[in-house]
């Protein structure tokens, strides 16, 4: 199974216990003669946590590893865990874990196997792709200890929590970690759990000492330690409240995937655009960002001795997304914003320089099974003395009605020794949330009054030699209709 792959977090954590449960004793076990006549003069071995051994022993008859299988072959493409709920026959998983199966019947089907090595085949129910949760039926049922309340359980800082699952299909584990408050970097909140949540375990359960569900496993943070993310049990009440004992499948899950994800675009793009966008400078423009709990700028500078030029950028990025396939991650936006002036080039020069820069193109992809081929205008604008050239490219969703990726690049064209290009990426919003947000970004580039001969370098090599002005963007640069951008990442 894969896992979100999110931008740099820095935590401070600490280190809890992580047990293997395939060296776990039961609880009252008996020990030999041998270790009770033992050297009092030895230092004894530190004891594994008796909470997480207790709670092991109660829990895993209903702990479930959840697995992908390739029907032609019958080999496993996906890993994952679950686990029962209360004394039914349903199970609680994550959709990244099962989404093959939603997304291609025909080509994937699942099975369970459980602590003791027993098998069988899953029927998988309902989906909550925002939230990503899966519910899944069995041919047994449990035996009562896992049960999910309406009510979230009581946390506090610090507070210890135990996640359960199968890491890297090596067996059950459980890992022993802490409660650090709720994230609220994507647009659903997310549990903060300081302990290890590894590949494998993502759809098991995580409880706290007394074996209430907090939350399900879903993430971590590859660059970060022991920074990982769990659902709040709510969520998973809620989809398994849906589920009578006469459900069945779904025939398509497409349409359904397809509702909810429009559902979470108008929760994002509502979000984003009750606000004006924030506006920065960059030399003598003004730029627009958005910045938030969700979005997250930085900012950077290159103005090494050997170059000829200086670049200032700023970059806004969403950390969370919608995992819909390992090849389709959606519901984000992204915004690049690069200011480059020279005091060594004559305009000429520069202008060819900046024409290399501009990063107009989108990768090539006329075969791709999820998206369409991108349909782009161009216009030269000018907006308060900012004169630019500006290229939108759109693209459909092939599988899911009414969602598009909308892409915007700019190029300024009103100063021959200085440039600004930005970059807007919206993915998976309605056309008419595209648009609105692609018309507020166009309204927020603005050149400053008074400030468009002030360089930050000096200008003495770039009065020298030709002379000849030029725009910032030739205009033989070109655009390719196809594909979209390749800087997204999977789980």
């Amino acid at each position: 199974m894969t896992f979100l792959r999110l931008p740099l977090l820095i935590a401070c954590l600490s280190l809890p216990t992580f047990l293997s449960l395939q060296t776990f004793a039961a609880p009252g076990a008996s020990t030999s003669s041998a270790a009770a006549t033992q050297d009092q003069t030895e230092p004894a071995a530190t004891a594994p946590s008796s909470t997480a051994q207790e709670l092991y022993a109660s829990a895993q008859s209903d702990l479930l590893q959840i697995r992908v299988l390739l029907k032609n072959g019958h080999s496993q493409s996906a890993v994952g865990s679950g686990f029962l709920i209360g004394t039914s026959n349903l199970v609680i998983t994550n959709f990244h874990v099962v989404s093959q199966i939603a997304l291609e019947p025909d080509t994937y089907l699942g099975e369970f196997k459980d602590t003791l090595g027993k098998s069988g085949d899953i029927e998988l129910l309902a989906v909550d792709v925002q939230h990503d949760l899966a519910v899944v039926r069995v041919n047994r049922k449990g035996t009562g200890f896992f049960n999910l309340t309406e009510r979230p359980a009581v946390l506090s800082q610090g507070e210890h929590l135990y996640s359960l699952g199968n890491p890297l299909d090596l067996g059950f584990f459980i890992s022993e970690g802490t409660y650090n408050g709720i994230s609220h970097r994507g647009f659903s909140e997310q549990i903060m759990f300081t302990g290890p949540v590894n590949p494998g375990m993502s759809g098991g359960p995580n409880v706290t000492a007394n074996g209430q569900v907090a939350g399900i496993n879903v993430a971590h943070r590859r660059d970060g330690e022991l920074v990982s993310f769990l659902v709040p049990a709510t969520f998973a009440q809620k989809l398994v409240a849906s589920i009578t004992d006469s459900s069945k499948p779904p025939e398509d899950f497409k349409p359904i995937i397809g509702e909810q994800l429009l559902a979470h675009q108008t929760i994002m793009m509502n979000t984003l655009l009750a606000t004006p966008l924030t506006s920065k400078t960059l030399g003598p423009y003004s730029v627009p960002v958005r910045e938030s709990e969700q979005v997250r700028c930085w900012g950077s500078s290159d103005s090494k001795r050997e170059k000829t030029y200086k670049t200032d950028q700023i970059n806004c990025r969403m950390e969370s997304a919608i995992f819909v396939s390992n090849d389709l991650q959606t519901g984000q936006i992204a915004i690049n914003h690069k200011f480059v002036q020279t005091d060594q080039l004559n305009s000429l020069r520069f202008s060819n320089l900046t024409g290399k820069l501009f990063n107009n193109r989108l990768n090539s992809n006329t075969k791709d099974e999820d998206i369409t081929t991108s349909h782009c205008k161009e216009e030269f604008i000018a907006n308060d003395k900012f004169n630019s050239r500006a290229v939108v490219c759109v693209e459909g969703y092939k599988k899911f009605a009414g969602l598009y990726n909308f892409t915007l690049f700019t190029a300024s064209t009103d100063e021959p020794l200085m440039s600004l290009q930005s970059r807007l990426d919206i993915d998976g919003v309605s056309f008419e949330n595209g648009q609105k947000f692609v018309s507020q970004f166009l309204a927020g580039l603005v050149k400053n009054p008074n400030s468009t001969k002030s360089l930050s370098m000096k200008t003495n090599a770039a009065t020298s030699g030709d002379n000849s002005t030029a725009t910032a963007l030739p205009t033989g640069t070109a655009l390719s209709n196809s594909g979209v951008s390749s800087k997204k990442e999977a789980k």
